[in-house]
C-alpha cells in the first residue's frame, strides 16, 4: 500500500506546474481575454491598420496602388466637397446630440414618475431604437416625399397653414435639418433609457430632504438630479457623439449625400469616393480623417470620468 501511495503521489506531481500556472492570476486573466483579443485583432485592428495604410496610397478598385505619402490629404485640403462634409458632420453631430439629450432627459424624467402602464410605455419608447435603421430611413423618405408627405398634407390640406408642399429633401438646408430630425427621433430612446437607469439610482430621501427645506422643482433638479447624473451623462454623451459622428445608414438611405452633395457626412463621402468612385486610397484618407474627432470625444469622456469629485457631484479644487 505504501508503494502504491508513493507511486500515486509521484504520478500526480508532474502536472503541478500546470496547476500553478493557471492559478497565477496574470496568466489566467490573459487566457480569459485571449478570445476577445483575437476577435479585436481580426475584425478591428487589421481593418483599421489596412485603412490607415491605404490612406497613404493611390489604390483603386482592381489596381494595387503605390505609396504616395500625404498626397491624398493634400488633395482633400483643396476639395470643397470634403470641407462641406466636415462642416455637415460637425453640424449634424452637434445639433442632433443636443436635441437627443434635451428630449431624452425630458422623457426620462417623465418615465421616472408614476404613470399608468409604465412598463408598456417604456417598451413603446424603445421602438425607434430597435427598428432597423434602413426601415426607419424608408419611413422618413416617405414622410419627406415632396408629393405624398404626411407633414405637408397636414399643414396644407388639413390646417391650411401653407399654400405649397414643403420640399424637404430638394434644398440643402431643408435636407440637412430633415436628416437631423430623423437622427434625433432614432436616438432619443437610447438617451432616455440610459438616463432613466441613472435616475433610478438616486435615493428618494435626497428629494424628500430638499422638499422639507423648501426647494423648488427646479432647485431639486439643478442641485440633486443633474449632479448625480453627470457621470452617466458623460458616458452617454460620448457614445451618442460617436454614433452620430459616424452615422452612415440613415443619411445614405435617405439622401445619398444629395442634393448636389450638400448632405454628405464624412462617412458617406468616404464610402462614395472609395466604393462607387473606385478611389480606395482617397476614401480611406477621408475615413482616417475622422479618427482625431473620435479620439477627442473618447479622451473627454476618460478625463471626465477619472475625476472622482466630479463623479460624486462635487467641484474641482
Amino acid at each position: 500500500m505504501a508503494v502504491s501511495a508513493t507511486s500515486f503521489g509521484a504520478g500526480r506531481s508532474e502536472p503541478i506546474w500546470l496547476v500553478r500556472l493557471f492559478d497565477w492570476k496574470p496568466f489566467l486573466i490573459f487566457m480569459c481575454m485571449l478570445p476577445a483579443l483575437g476577435l479585436l485583432l481580426l475584425f478591428l485592428t487589421y481593418p483599421l491598420g489596412l485603412g490607415v495604410w491605404l490612406a497613404f496610397t493611390d489604390t483603386q478598385i482592381g489596381r494595387s496602388g503605390e505609396f504616395v505619402g500625404l498626397w491624398n490629404y493634400e488633395s482633400l485640403w483643396h476639395d470643397r466637397i470634403f470641407w462641406m462634409s466636415v462642416t455637415n458632420t460637425l453640424l449634424y453631430t452637434f445639433v442632433a446630440t443636443v436635441g437627443k439629450f434635451a428630449l431624452g432627459l425630458w422623457l426620462a424624467l417623465i418615465l421616472n414618475n408614476y404613470i399608468p402602464f409604465k412598463s408598456f410605455v417604456r417598451a413603446i419608447v424603445l421602438i425607434p431604437w430597435i427598428v432597423p435603421t434602413v426601415l426607419s430611413a424608408i419611413a422618413f423618405w416617405w414622410i419627406y416625399d415632396p408629393q405624398f408627405s404626411i407633414i405637408s398634407y397636414v399643414l396644407v390640406d388639413v390646417l391650411g397653414w401653407r399654400d405649397t408642399y414643403i420640399d424637404f429633401l430638394g434644398t440643402p438646408w431643408n435636407a440637412r435639418f430633415s436628416l437631423i430630425a430623423a437622427n434625433i427621433w432614432r436616438g432619443i430612446p437610447f438617451v432616455a433609457i440610459c438616463l432613466l437607469a441613472g435616475l433610478q439610482t438616486i435615493s428618494p430621501s435626497l428629494y424628500e430632504a430638499a422638499m422639507i427645506d423648501g426647494a423648488t422643482a427646479w432647485q431639486r433638479f439643478w442641485h440633486i438630479t443633474l449632479p448625480m447624473l453627470l457621470p452617466i451623462l458623460a458616458v452617454v454623451l460620448t457614445f451618442s457623439v460617436i454614433f452620430t459622428f459616424t452615422d452612415f445608414q440613415l443619411v445614405y438611405a435617405i439622401t445619398r449625400g444629395g442634393p448636389v452633395n450638400s448632405t454628405h457626412l464624412m462617412a458617406t463621402l468616404a464610402f462614395q469616393r472609395a466604393i462607387p468612385g473606385g478611389q480606395l486610397g482617397e476614401g480611406a484618407a477621408i475615413a482616417v480623417a475622422m479618427i482625431p474627432f473620435l479620439v477627442a470625444a473618447t479622451v473627454f469622456s476618460y478625463f471626465a470620468l477619472a475625476n472622482r469629485k466630479w463623479q460624486q457631484g462635487g467641484r474641482d479644487d
